[in-house]
């Protein structure tokens, strides 16, 4: 049966209890922030136009992947990367995005989830410095729905587990992929590329 309705989703899914839709919150709480200031790691998720989806990962050292000027407000750096500018182009479009954030060692993640606004304003880069260095804009987050994910998902993939970490060399290299990906792409000229990005 193919599930295209909120009745026949609801017939598989029953309604979350009372106590779920409590922890949502419209705000970043103190816990809130002192998860986000744990976190080297978040997924940003953003739609295009036309409804189809996006999801960008993001990362930084503890402290400096977001910045929490107040209580509704997230700021976020972005840093160059690829150059795609997949989540921009979907924020311009469509200025709303989902956040995930991780902190290795713990099981639980952070959703909030908000309207955003792109901006290249002095004052925010400047918030969201990396050792001096600016990024090329800021995220900013109103935010309407904050909370706490349950473990289960990060518990059952032992994501934190030494003995579930792969061995490097059991997947290509990013100049690999590349190179069996593209014609006439050399995988040591692929790698190189890459690390002038960064």
């Amino acid at each position: 049966m193919a599930i295209d309705t909120m009745a026949k989703l609801r017939e598989v899914y029953p309604p979350p209890a009372a106590r779920t839709s409590l922890r949502v919150l419209d705000h970043l709480d103190a816990r809130c922030r002192e998860f986000i200031a744990l976190s080297p790691f978040y997924v940003i998720c953003t739609a295009r136009a036309d409804g189809r989806a996006d999801a960008s990962p993001r990362g930084d050292p503890p402290g400096s992947l977001a910045y929490v000027p107040d209580d509704r407000t997230l700021l976020l750096p972005d840093r160059l990367g690829n150059r795609r500018a997949d989540t921009l182009t979907n924020l311009v479009e469509r200025p709303y995005a989902g956040l995930m954030f991780f902190v290795p060692g713990l099981t639980d993640t952070l959703r909030v989830n908000g309207r955003v606004e792109i901006s290249t304003d002095p004052e925010l880069l400047e918030l969201v410095a990396l050792e001096g260095e600016l990024p090329v804009s800021v995220l900013k987050v109103t935010v309407e729905e904050a909370f706490l994910h349950c473990a289960k998902a990060l518990i059952r993939a032992r994501l934190w587990e030494p003995d579930a970490q792969v061995e490097r060399s059991r997947y290509a290299t990013h100049g690999q992929v590349a190179a069996d990906q593209i014609d006439g792409a050399d995988a040591g000229e692929e790698t190189s590329a890459r690390d002038e990005l960064f």
